[in-house]
C-alpha cells in the first residue's frame, strides 16, 4: 500500500497546483503580467514597493515601468504559490524516493514532475524578463497544465485508480492529445491579446463567417527578443486568424471528447468520469462563448482556464482506468 502521507500529499500537490494555474491566469488576464519588471523580486523588493519611498527609489530605477501597486501584489501572490508549489513537489519527490519500493507509489511521474517544475520557473522568469513573449507565455501555460497531468496521476495512481475500463485506451490518449492542442491555442489567442478579435460577435466573427485573416504572420513562433508584448504586436486579420483557429478547432475537440464521455458513459467502472468530462465540456464551451458575448469578463476568461484544467484531470482519471496497475 501506498503511505498515508504520501497519499495526503500528492492529492495537496494536485489542489496547490490547480490554485496556481488560476492565480496565473488571473493575474494575467487583470493585465498584471509585468506589475514587477524584475524576478524574482518585485522592484527589487522581497514583497513589493508600498511605501512612498519605496515607490519613489522604484519609479527612479525602472522609469519605462512605473509602479502600479494593484499589478504588482498580483504578480508576487502568484510567485509565492509558484514557490510554494515547488517546494511540495520536492518535497513529494523526496518521499517518493525514500518509498520508491511501493509496488504502487508511481515514483517515476512524481520525480519527472519534481525536474520538470524548474524548466516550468524558468519560462515564469522569462514571461517577465522577455516581456510577455508569446511563445514563452503559451508555454508557462502548456508547462502549469503539464505539472497538473503529473501531480494529478501521480495522485490517482497513489489511490489505487487503474483498470476496470473496457474503452480503447488510444480513443482517451487522443483526447488528452487535442485537448492539449485546443489549450495551446487558447494561450497563443491570449498571449497575442486575440480575444476580442471578432469584436464580441458569435457565432459569425466582425459579422461575417469568414472575415479578412493572415495566418501567416498569425502563427510566428519566433519574433525575436526585446519587444515588449504587452497588448499584443499583430494587426486586426492575425489576430482574427487565431481567434478563428481556437473556435474552429474546439469543434473538433469537443467532438472528439464527447464521443470518448458516451463511451465511457455506457460502462460502469467509468460512467461518472464519462458524466464528469461530459459536464466539464459543456461548461467549458459555455464559457468561451460567454467570453466572446459578453468581452472577456475577468472571472469567466480565469474560469475558462481553471475548467480546462479540470477537464485535462478528468481525462487523466479516465486514462488511469484504462491503465493496468503496476506490477
Amino acid at each position: 500500500m501506498t503511505s498515508p502521507l504520501f497519499h495526503r500529499f500528492a492529492w495537496f500537490a494536485v489542489v496547490l497546483v490547480f490554485g496556481v494555474i488560476l492565480l496565473g491566469a488571473y493575474t494575467r488576464l487583470s493585465h498584471a503580467g509585468l506589475g514587477c519588471p524584475d524576478w524574482p523580486g518585485c522592484y527589487g523588493e522581497v514583497t513589493w514597493p508600498k511605501h512612498e519611498h519605496e515607490i519613489a527609489a522604484a519609479n527612479a530605477a525602472h522609469p519605462d515601468r512605473p509602479v502600479e501597486i494593484h499589478k504588482a501584489w498580483k504578480e508576487m501572490v502568484h510567485r509565492y504559490f509558484a514557490g510554494f508549489l515547488m517546494l511540495t513537489t520536492f518535497v513529494l519527490a523526496a518521499l517518493a524516493v525514500r518509498n520508491r519500493k511501493d509496488i504502487a507509489q508511481p515514483w517515476r511521474a512524481v520525480m519527472f514532475a519534481a525536474f520538470f517544475i524548474l524548466f516550468q520557473a524558468a519560462l515564469g522568469m522569462w514571461t517577465v524578463t522577455w516581456k510577455l513573449k508569446p511563445i514563452v507565455v503559451m508555454g508557462h501555460l502548456l508547462g502549469g497544465m503539464a505539472t497538473m497531468a503529473l501531480l494529478s496521476w501521480t495522485a490517482l495512481r497513489a489511490s489505487g485508480v487503474h483498470g476496470g475500463a473496457t474503452i480503447k485506451r488510444g480513443l482517451v490518449v487522443a483526447a488528452l492529445v487535442l485537448v492539449s492542442l485546443q489549450i495551446a491555442l487558447g494561450g497563443w489567442t491570449s498571449a497575442n491579446y486575440a480575444a476580442f478579435a471578432c469584436a464580441m460577435d458569435y457565432p459569425t466573427c466582425l459579422q461575417q463567417w469568414w472575415p479578412p485573416t493572415d495566418f501567416g504572420e498569425a502563427f510566428v513562433l519566433w519574433r525575436g527578443i526585446g519587444v515588449d508584448y504587452e497588448g499584443g504586436v499583430l494587426d486586426g486579420p492575425a489576430r482574427t486568424a487565431i481567434h478563428l483557429t481556437h473556435r474552429w478547432f474546439a469543434v473538433l475537440v469537443a467532438g472528439h471528447v464527447l464521443m470518448v464521455a458516451l463511451r465511457a458513459m455506457r460502462q460502469p467502472a467509468t460512467r461518472n468520469y464519462g458524466r464528469a468530462v461530459a459536464a466539464l465540456l459543456v461548461l467549458q464551451i459555455l464559457l468561451g462563448i460567454a467570453n466572446v458575448k459578453f468581452g472577456l469578463p475577468l472571472w469567466v476568461a480565469t474560469a475558462h482556464n481553471g475548467v480546462a484544467a479540470l477537464l485535462l484531470f478528468a481525462l487523466i482519471a479516465l486514462l488511469a482506468r484504462t491503465t493496468p496497475a503496476p506490477r
